[in-house]
C-alpha cells in the first residue's frame, strides 16, 4: 500500500499509479527505502511523496502530470549518503546539493526512458544550487514539490511526537 505524506489516500489505484506503475516495483526503487533522507523518511519514500505532490499540482494546472510523477519518483535516485559524501569530500568536489541531480538524472537514464521534460525536471530539481534555469514550468513546480516535501518530513515527525506528549 502506497501512500504520501499527509495524504491517507491510498495511491496503488489511481490514475497517478498509472504512471509509476512500471517503474514502482523495480530493485533501484526498492534500494531506496533502506537510504535514511530528511532525517524522518527513507529516500524511496521521499521520491513516492514528491512524485504524488507534483503529480497533483500539475495535473491541476493542466501540465504534464505523467511527466511529473515520473521524474519525482527518480529524482533522488542515488545511492550513498549524503552526509557521509559531504564529510569525505575535498574541496574540489561539488556538494552533493550541486551533483546529486546529475547522478540521478544518469541512473534514471539506465533505468528507463526519460524525456527531455523529465531529464530537465531531475537535473534541476535542485535550483538554484543547479544555477542553469529549468526550461519548463513542471520543472518549476517539482522544484517547490521537493522543498515543501523536505519540510514537511522535518516537521510531520516533530508535530506528531509533541501531540502524542500531549496526550499522555
Amino acid at each position: 500500500m502506497l501512500k504520501a505524506i499527509c495524504s491517507n489516500k491510498e495511491l496503488d489505484s489511481t490514475g497517478y499509479y498509472r504512471c509509476i506503475s512500471d517503474l514502482i516495483n523495480s530493485n533501484e526503487l526498492a534500494k531506496l527505502k533502506d537510504i535514511t533522507h530528511h532525517i524522518s523518511t527513507t529516500r524511496f519514500q521521499h521520491c513516492l511523496n514528491v512524485s504524488y505532490y507534483s503529480w497533483l499540482v500539475c495535473r491541476k494546472f493542466h501540465l504534464n502530470a505523467r511527466s511529473a510523477a515520473r521524474a519525482g519518483l527518480l529524482h533522488d535516485l542515488f545511492y550513498y549518503d549524503r552526509k557521509e559524501y559531504n564529510a569525505s569530500k575535498n574541496k574540489w568536489q561539488p556538494s552533493h546539493s550541486a551533483m546529486h541531480a546529475q547522478l540521478a538524472a544518469e541512473n534514471a537514464e539506465a533505468l528507463t526512458y526519460i524525456t527531455n521534460l523529465e531529464r530537465d525536471m531531475i537535473e534541476k530539481h535542485m535550483w538554484p544550487m543547479t544555477k542553469r534555469l529549468p526550461k519548463y514550468k513542471e520543472t518549476y513546480v517539482i522544484t517547490m514539490i521537493d522543498k515543501y516535501c523536505a519540510v514537511l518530513e522535518f516537521c510531520v515527525p516533530i508535530i506528531k511526537n509533541a501531540v502524542h506528549r500531549t496526550e499522555k
